[in-house]
């Protein structure tokens, strides 16, 4: 199947063989069921690159137009993200209908709407007087301070497909261990749900989560390439 192969173009892996049949049943898993599928992502060092300059940093070419192939295909696409939600916006602003969540969820843009977790929104107003009271969440480049608030990829992965039978998360740094732990904890429930860790490859924070992970990306940019792989293969799947 071409798609696969072109899938395994941009992977890597220790072990090529488990790698590539991990491939096969994520593939086989996303086509039988487009309409019970998502796709969630990270967006710094999954979907764009890392930066020293974190306001110039854009989606990788291919990045969003992969995107708005797989909203018209599958159930759910999210961007669950460190950045705020109005950051996102402004990156995505061709695809208002994909739910987008910020500050690791605590701000969301769901049917059109921005909202704050409203324990979270407690919080703003006090937040540089209460710098020292809120809790810390390991980034790559950065060290993000957050409420006291107990949000992560990981519950917003959960609250996302909770409906469905099929969920790809791509991420790249450790923090995006919750979201793959999500599924993990998924599959081990409900023997039907198909949980798919993919990790973006980094020099920093990437082996730990590689560890983690079903398959491993390259790199921001291979991701595109990749994705349209798995385009190609639902298209394929619901052509007459």
């Amino acid at each position: 199947m071409a798609p696969v192969r072109a899938g395994r173009s941009v992977l890597s892996s220790s072990d090529e063989t488990s790698s590539a049949r991990g491939l096969d049943e994520a593939i086989s898993a996303t086509v039988s069921h487009p309409a019970k599928t998502g796709f969630f992502f990270d967006y710094d060092g999954t979907l764009a690159p890392i930066m020293l300059d974190p306001a110039a940093v854009r989606p990788v070419a291919g990045a969003v137009e992969r995107s708005a192939d797989l909203v018209t295909l599958v159930a759910r696409v999210a961007i669950i993200s460190a950045r705020p939600v109005e950051f996102l916006q402004e990156r995505f602003a061709n695809l208002p209908e994909m739910p987008l969540y910020g500050l690791y969820g605590l701000q969301s843009y769901v049917d059109g709407e921005v909202r704050i977790d409203h324990e979270a929104a407690a919080w703003e107003p006090v937040m540089s007087d209460t710098a020292r009271a809120a809790g810390r969440q390991a980034g790559r480049m950065v060290v993000e301070l957050k409420p006291p608030v107990r949000l992560d990829k990981g519950i917003i992965v959960a609250r996302e497909c909770a409906e469905l039978t099929t969920a790809w998360y791509f991420g790249d740094d450790i923090s995006d261990a919750k979201a793959f732990e999500t599924l993990t904890e998924r599959e081990r429930l409900d023997p039907a749900f198909t949980g798919v860790r993919v990790a973006v490859a980094n020099g920093e924070t990437g082996a730990r989560l590689a560890a983690l992970a079903d398959l491993c990306v390259d790199a921001p940019e291979a991701v595109p390439e990749f994705l349209y792989s798995l385009v190609r293969a639902l298209r394929d799947q619901l052509s007459p």
